[in-house]
């Protein structure tokens, strides 16, 4: 699936929640459909439970080291 298709669903989910359900049912949709965001994106492999609490420059110094780019 495209990311296009999964932003329509998305908007089309919490449009239908914030039509029916009200503001707080749309908060809740949102909320809990960012947290599936991240799970699917750490299943995925995308994304590592370390990568909440290094800093940025850790980040990137991991990120070049693991491409073999050692120029820094």
């Amino acid at each position: 699936m495209s990311m296009a298709v999964a932003g329509l669903a998305a908007g089309v989910a919490l449009g239908f929640a914030g039509y029916f359900g009200g503001f707080g049912a749309f908060v809740v949709v949102a909320v809990l459909g960012a947290i599936g965001f991240l799970l699917g994106r750490f299943a995925d492999g995308d994304l590592e439970a370390g990568d909440f609490f290094r800093s940025r420059g850790d980040r990137d110094r991991d990120r070049d080291r693991d491409r073999g780019d050692w120029r820094r």
